[in-house]
C-alpha cells in the first residue's frame, strides 16, 4: 500500500527511492503470510470468498519493495505468499499419497509467485506506473493521482493474471487449481465467467483487490497530513474513487445475462431420493424434452489409498445404486457412474458385462461408465463408457489430460531419487486424443452430446471450451475422490465445475464414487450436492442448451491478450530501467 500516491513533487525519483516502514524485510515477509493464509480462506472448505480480495491487496503490499535489488526480495516474499497458500490448499495431496509429493508440488506451484515478484518489480519501473509524484499543484492534480493509480492496479492485475495463466500451462500441462476465479462461484464478480472465463474473473479480483489497497493508502495519507494540510481533501477523494472503481469491477457482473430463466430451488440431501432436481430446466434450447440424468454416488468401504483394495466392491456398489434408481420408476435418459465406477474393465471382463447389460435393462437407459483400459501396447487409459444393454459400448471417451505424478510420471528415475512414492503409479495412463464428448442416443432417435469432462480435467478451461464448442449441450463431470478422504479436494472441484458451467451456460452434473457429487444450474446455482462417503443416488432435470456464450466463443484471446499485456509491460519496464541507470552511471 503505496501512501505516496496523492503527494506532490517536481519530478519522479529514480526506482532505487529509500523504501518506508510498511516496505521492510519483516512487514513485506508478514504481508506475504497474511496474504497466502487469506487466500486459502477464500477456497472450501472455508468459502470465505471476500477475502480474495484482501489476500491479493495484501500480496500487493508485500511486493512494494523498491531498490536494486528488489527483485531478488520480491521474488522471496512471492514465494511465501504462496507457499503459504498451496501447503494448506493441496493437503489433499499429502493425504493421498505422501509428504514429498505434497511438498513438491506446493513448492514448484509457489515458485509461481516468486515469478510475479520478479515481473511486478521490472513492470511497475514503467513511468505512467510509478506512484510517487504523480500528481502536481493544481485542479488536475487528484484526477492525474486516481488515473496513475488505476492504471498501476490494472498493470499489476494483468501481470499477476498472466502468471496465473501460464501456471495453468506449464510445466506438464500446467495445474489450473488455485485460480483467483475459482474462489468467486457465489459473488456477482464470478458471473464475468460468461463473458470472458476464468481469466476475466481473475483479472477483476486482482484489479479490484488492487484497488482496495490502493485506496487504504490514501485513507493513510489523509489521516497522517490531516493536523498540516486540513483542508486538503485530495487523498480522500482519490480514495473515494479508487473504491468506487473497485465496487464497479465486483459488482457489475451481476447484471451480465447469464441463463437463469426461474429461479430453481434447492434440493436438501434428504429428499434426493423422492425428488427430481431442477438444473433449470426454464433454460432448455434444444429440440426435444430436457434429458433426465440418475446418478450414482457407491461409496467404498475405506477412505484413502486402498478405498480400491477389494475386487469389484465398487462395481457393486455402484450396480447397488442403479438397482435403487431402477425402483423409482423414473423414465431416465441416461444413468451416470463416477470414474472408476467400474473397478473391473466390462470390455474384458464377461461377468461385469453381464451385471452392466442387466442393471442398463433394469432401470432402462444407458449407463456411462467409468473404468481402466489397459491396452496390449502397455500403459493405460481413464475412459467414460457409454453402455446399452445387449450393445455394449457405443461411444468412449478417454481422459485427454492425466495428472503429472498422480496418473503417470514423468521423469520417473530422477523424480525417484527424492521419493520411492512415484513407484505407487506401476502402469502410468496414456492421453486421449479425442475430444471430451459422449453421444448419447434417446429413444425419440435424437442425440445427445454430452460433454465428459473427467475429474481434473475440470479446471482446463480449453478441455471444456472445446467441448462445448463441438456440440456439448451439458456438462458430466465424472470424479474419483476416494483417495482424497475428508479433505476439501471435492468441494474446490465442485467450485471449479459450478464456474465452468456459468462460463459456458451449460448446465452440470458432478458426480464422484464418494462425494461431493452435485446438480448446477447453467449460471453457476448449485441446486443439489451429496456430502462424503455416502451412498446416494439422485435424478436431475437436465436443460439441453446450443448457445455460445461470450466466454466460449472468445476461445484462448482472453489468456493471450494478458499475456501479451503483461510481457509488454515488463519489458518495457524492464528497458525504462536500464535506461535510467546507464543515465545515472554518465
Amino acid at each position: 500500500m503505496d501512501p505516496d500516491v496523492g503527494r506532490t513533487a517536481a519530478a519522479p525519483p529514480p526506482p532505487a527511492a529509500r523504501p518506508d516502514r510498511w516496505t521492510s524485510r519483516p512487514v513485506t515477509l508478514l504481508l506475504a503470510v497474511a496474504a497466502g493464509a487469506g487466500l486459502w480462506a477464500a477456497f472450501p472448505d472455508v468459502d470465505a470468498w471476500p477475502l480474495a480480495f484482501v489476500a491479493v491487496g495484501l500480496l500487493y503490499a508485500a511486493l512494494r519493495r523498491d531498490g536494486r535489488r528488489a527483485a531478488a526480495w520480491n521474488a522471496l516474499v512471492g514465494f511465501v505468499a504462496m507457499l503459504t497458500f498451496w501447503l494448506p490448499h493441496i493437503w489433499w495431496a499429502n493425504f493421498a499419497t505422501d509428504t514429498v509429493p505434497w511438498l513438491a508440488l506446493s513448492i514448484l506451484q509457489a515458485c509461481f509467485g516468486a515469478v510475479l515478484g520478479v515481473l511486478w518489480t521490472w513492470a511497475r519501473r514503467l513511468p505512467p506506473l510509478r506512484l510517487r509524484g504523480a500528481g502536481r499543484p493544481g485542479g488536475s492534480t487528484t484526477v492525474r493521482a486516481w488515473g496513475r493509480a488505476v492504471a498501476h492496479a490494472g498493470a499489476f492485475a494483468v501481470v499477476l493474471v498472466a502468471v496465473e495463466q501460464w501456471r495453468a500451462e506449464v510445466p506438464f500441462g500446467g495445474f489450473p487449481w488455485g485460480r483467483l476465479a475459482w474462489t468467486m462461484v457465489d459473488a456477482p464478480t464470478g458471473r464475468a465467467a460468461w463473458l470472458g472465463g476464468t481469466t476475466l474473473v481473475s483479472l477483476l479480483v486482482a484489479f479490484a483487490g488492487t484497488l482496495g489497497a490502493l485506496a487504504l493508502a490514501q485513507a493513510v495519507v489523509a489521516w497522517r497530513t490531516r493536523a498540516a494540510r486540513p483542508r486538503d481533501r485530495r487523498p480522500l477523494t482519490v480514495a473515494a474513487g479508487l473504491v468506487a472503481v473497485g465496487a464497479l469491477a465486483v459488482l457489475a457482473p451481476a447484471a451480465l445475462p447469464l441463463p437463469a430463466g426461474s429461479a430453481a430451488a434447492p434440493v436438501a440431501t434428504a429428499e434426493l431420493d423422492t425428488t427430481v432436481v431442477d438444473a433449470g430446466t426454464a433454460t432448455h434450447e434444444a429440440d426435444g424434452p430436457v434429458l433426465l440424468a440418475g446418478a450414482v454416488q457407491g461409496n467404498v468401504a475405506e477412505p484413502g489409498l486402498g478405498s480400491f483394495a477389494n475386487r469389484a466392491e465398487v462395481l457393486n456398489n455402484h450396480l447397488e445404486g442403479t438397482a435403487v434408481l431402477a425402483d423409482r420408476g423414473e423414465d431416465l435418459d441416461v444413468v451416470l457412474w463416477p470414474e472408476n465406477g467400474s473397478d473391473l474393465d466390462p470390455q474384458e471382463a464377461p461377468e461385469v458385462a453381464t451385471a452392466l447389460d442387466e442393471a442398463a435393462t433394469a432401470v432402462g437407459a444407458p449407463i456411462l461408465v467409468g473404468a481402466q483400459e489397459y491396452p496390449d501396447t502397455g500403459g493405460r487409459y481413464n475412459v467414460s463408457l457409454l453402455w446399452q444393454a445387449g450393445r455394449g459400448v457405443t461411444d468412449r471417451y478417454a481422459k485427454q489430460h492425466p495428472a503429472p505424478f498422480g496418473e503417470y510420471i514423468p521423469l520417473r528415475s530422477f523424480v525417484r531419487v527424492f521419493s520411492d512414492q512415484v513407484d505407487r503409479v506401476t502402469n502410468d495412463m496414456l492421453p486421449g486424443a479425442e475430444p471430451a464428448v459422449v453421444e448419447l442416443p434417446r429413444d425419440d432417435g435424437t442425440t445427445v452430446p454430452m460433454a465428459t469432462i473427467i475429474c481434473f480435467e475440470i479446471a482446463y478451461d480449453e478441455i471444456v471450451r472445446d467441448a462445448v464448442v463441438r456440440g456439448a449441450e451439458v456438462l458430466v463431470v465424472p470424479t474419483n475422490n476416494a483417495s482424497f478422504g475428508y479433505t476439501a479436494e471435492s468441494t474446490q472441484q465442485l467450485a471449479m465445475t459450478r464456474m465452468q458451467a456459468m462460463t459456458t451456460g451449460r448446465a452440470a452434473v458432478q458426480i464422484s464414487t464418494v462425494g461431493v457429487s452435485g446438480v448446477v444450474t447453467p449460471d453457476g446455482t448449485l441446486v443439489a450436492r451429496t456430502e462424503l462417503f455416502t451412498a446416494d443416488q439422485l435424478v436431475a432435470a437436465l436443460p439441453l442448451r446450443t448457445t455460445l456464450t461470450p466466454a466460449v466463443q472468445a476461445g484462448y484471446w482472453p489468456g493471450w491478450v494478458v499475456g501479451g499485456l503483461a510481457v509488454a509491460l515488463v519489458v518495457a519496464g524492464a528497458a525504462t530501467a536500464a535506461r535510467e541507470r546507464r543515465s545515472r552511471a554518465r
